[in-house]
C-alpha cells in the first residue's frame, strides 16, 4: 500500500504550477503554492513550541486554507480536530478541552462567539482565512510568530522548490486525526483515525474510481466530516486532481451554476440533494402528458431516456463519470427513476470510524438498493444465522477501522465484539454476490406487540414514494402504536388543490395496503416545518419520539 503521502508529493512534483486547492470564484493555490504554504505553517508550528502528537483544532467553513492546514498538520505529525461549524459554541468548547488542542484555527466570527477563558489549554487561535493572529494569552508566543515570515524568508533564501519538500512516510500507525461524530456536551466519541486509515481509503479510491490530473472535483461535503475529508480531499488530491470548495450549503441555483463551471469528474452529495434534483428538475419533464405517452412507446421510448440523460448530464458540467450518494437510504422512487433514465447513479457506505468508507459498487455492477460490495481493505460479517436472509447488524475489520474512542475507553470496548469485530449498528444483509442491503440502524429498530422487528426506515420509504410528501419520520407510542409523522411538500399541496384531511385518508390506506398488520401505521400526523438534522442531514429522531 503507498502512503498517500508519497502520492501527495509526487502530485505535487508532476504538476506544481497546476491549481490544486481553489474556492469556488475566489482564493486559489498551486500544488506549489500548497506546498509552500504547509512548509510556512510547519516553521509556525515550529516557532509556536509544537511537536509531534500536539492537537490541532480546526473549525471553519471549507476553503482552500483548510485543506492547507489539514495537510500541514498530517505532514508535521501533529493531531488535526476537524470540528463541525453546525456545533452549537458550548459543543465546539468541549470538543476542544476534550481533544486537549493547543492551537485552533478558526475565522473571527464564530471565535466571537466563544470563550478563551473556557478552553484554558488553547495558547494560540489563528485566522484559517488569512493565517493571522486572531488570540493568545502570551505575548512571547505572539512575537515568536511574527518571525515566521523571516525565518521562512532565511531558510529557503533561493525560493522553495519541490526539492525542499519531505514528508514523513514510516508512520502508518500514528494518530493523525481525531473526529468527533457529535458535537454533544455530554460523552463526547472522538474518533482516533492512523495514517494508514487515509492510506488505505486513497489506495481503494483510485482503483475503484480513478481520477487525473485532467479531472476536477466541487467539494460540497463537510470538510470536518470524514467523506469529505477522504474523499472530496485527501484521495482525489493525491492523484492531481484539482479541489474546488463551494464553501456553503449548495441551493439548487448555485448548485447547477458551479457545476457547469467546475465541471466535475464525479459528484458526491447526501440523498436529499438528490431527492431534490430528481423532483425539481426531472419529474416536471417526466410528468408531462405528451412525455408520458412517448415514454410509453418503443424505441422512441429510449430515444426520449437518452436524450434527457445527457441534457441532466449537461446540466451539471457535461464530464460527472458517477453520481455517488451515502449517509442514509435514498428514496426508492428516485433511485429507480435515474436508473431508468441511464444516469450513472450508485452508492456507497461508511462510517467516521471506517476513515469512512466500507462499501462500494461502480454504478454498472450496482445492485439497487444496496450499498455496494465490501472494499478490499475491509471485511463485513452479518451477525446472524442467516447472513443473506436473516438481518443482523453488520461488523466490520479492516486496516482502515479506527483506533478507538479518544479517552473514551467505554465506548471503545462497547464498539467492538470479543473477536475485534467493530460493531456498526446498522442492520442489514449480504447476498451471494456481496451486495450488502441496509435495513436500518439497530438503535432505530422497534419492536411490535408480538415480538416482530420493525425497521422505521422501510416503512418511511414507502411513504417518501408518495405523492405531496417531503419528509417522514416513523415513531411508536402507546407500547405498540406506529405512528408517521409527515413534512408535505407545500408547493403540490398548492398546486393540486390537496385537501390534507381527505388525503391523509388515502395516504394511510395506500401506505398499510403494502405493510404487514404488525408494522401498519395507525395515524398520520402532519408536521408544519422540516424536520431538524445534524451536520450530515440526518433526521434527528430522537426529537420525535
Amino acid at each position: 500500500m503507498i502512503h498517500y503521502l508519497t502520492r501527495l508529493r509526487n502530485q505535487m512534483e508532476q504538476h506544481w504550477n497546476k491549481p490544486a486547492v481553489c474556492n469556488y470564484a475566489g482564493e486559489s493555490f498551486t500544488f506549489g503554492e500548497m506546498a509552500k504554504e504547509i512548509a510556512w505553517l510547519h516553521i509556525l508550528f515550529r516557532q509556536l513550541g509544537l511537536k509531534k502528537g500536539d492537537k490541532i483544532a480546526i473549525c471553519g467553513k471549507n476553503q482552500a486554507r483548510w485543506a492547507i492546514c489539514f495537510f500541514a498538520s498530517n505532514t508535521f505529525g501533529t493531531v488535526i480536530v476537524p470540528i463541525l461549524t453546525d456545533f452549537t459554541p458550548e459543543g465546539i468548547e468541549n470538543l476542544v478541552n476534550h481533544s486537549g488542542c493547543r492551537l485552533f484555527l478558526t475565522d473571527k466570527d464564530i471565535f466571537k462567539k466563544l470563550s478563551c477563558e473556557k478552553m484554558p489549554g488553547v495558547e494560540f487561535v489563528l485566522n484559517i482565512s488569512d493565517f493571522k493572529e486572531i488570540f493568545t494569552h502570551s505575548s512571547a508566543l505572539s512575537e515568536a510568530a511574527k518571525e515566521t515570515n523571516k525565518i521562512f524568508n532565511n531558510t529557503y533564501p533561493n525560493g522553495f522548490s519541490i526539492n525542499d519538500v519531505h514528508y514523513p512516510t514510516n508512520n502508518d500507525k500514528d494518530l493523525v486525526v481525531i473526529n468527533y461524530t457529535s458535537g454533544s456536551t455530554g460523552d463526547p466519541k472522538g474518533v482516533m483515525i492512523r495514517q494508514e486509515c487515509f492510506s488505505a481509503n486513497v489506495e481503494y479510491g483510485q482503483s475503484a474510481v480513478p481520477s487525473t490530473a485532467e479531472d476536477n472535483i466541487l467539494s460540497i461535503l463537510p470538510m470536518a466530516h470524514m467523506f469529505g475529508m477522504a474523499f472530496e480531499l485527501t484521495y482525489t488530491i493525491c492523484a492531481g486532481t484539482a479541489v474546488y470548495f463551494l464553501g456553503k450549503l449548495p441551493s439548487p441555483t448555485l448548485l447547477v451554476k458551479a457545476m457547469k463551471d467546475v465541471k466535475p469528474y464525479i459528484m458526491i452529495a447526501v440523498p436529499m440533494v438528490y431527492e431534490k434534483i430528481y423532483r425539481n428538475k426531472l419529474l416536471p419533464v417526466l410528468n408531462k402528458p405528451v412525455m408520458k405517452f412517448a415514454l410509453k412507446i418503443p424505441g422512441i421510448s429510449t430515444l426520449l431516456k437518452r436524450q434527457i440523460c445527457r441534457s441532466f448530464n449537461e446540466t451539471f458540467g457535461g464530464k460527472v463519470r458517477q453520481f455517488i450518494w451515502g449517509g442514509a437510504a435514498i428514496n426508492e422512487e428516485v433511485e429507480k427513476g435515474f436508473i431508468d433514465l441511464g444516469i450513472h447513479v450508485t452508492s456507497g457506505y461508511g462510517m467516521t470510524e471506517a476513515a469512512p468508507l466500507m462499501a462500494y459498487e461502480n454504478w454498472d455492477k450496482f445492485a439497487p438498493r444496496s450499498c455496494g460490495k465490501a472494499m478490499s481493505f475491509v471485511t463485513l460479517r452479518i451477525d446472524s444465522e442467516d447472513p443473506q436472509n436473516i438481518v443482523g447488524e453488520i461488523q466490520a475489520k479492516g486496516i482502515n477501522l479506527f483506533s478507538g474512542y479518544y479517552n473514551n475507553e467505554e465506548a471503545t470496548k462497547a464498539s467492538f465484539t470479543e473477536d475485534g469485530w467493530f460493531r456498526t449498528g446498522d442492520l442489514g444483509v449480504i447476498d451471494a454476490q456481496g451486495n450488502v442491503f441496509i435495513k436500518g440502524r439497530s438503535k432505530n429498530m422497534l419492536l411490535s406487540a408480538n415480538g416482530q422487528n420493525i425497521y422505521p426506515e422501510e416503512i418511511e420509504s414507502l411513504i417518501m414514494n408518495q405523492e405531496h410528501v417531503a419528509e417522514s419520520v416513523v415513531v411508536q407510542r402507546d407500547a405498540s402504536k406506529l405512528i408517521a409523522l409527515v413534512y408535505p411538500d407545500q408547493n403540490s399541496l398548492e398546486n393540486n388543490l390537496v385537501n390534507l384531511k381527505e388525503y391523509s385518508r388515502e395516504l394511510l390506506n395506500s401506505i398499510n395496503a403494502r405493510l404487514p398488520k404488525y408494522c401498519q401505521i395507525s395515524k398520520i400526523e402532519w408536521v408544519d416545518k422540516p424536520f431538524e438534522k445534524t451536520p450530515k442531514m440526518s433526521i434527528k429522531r430522537f426529537l420525535y419520539k
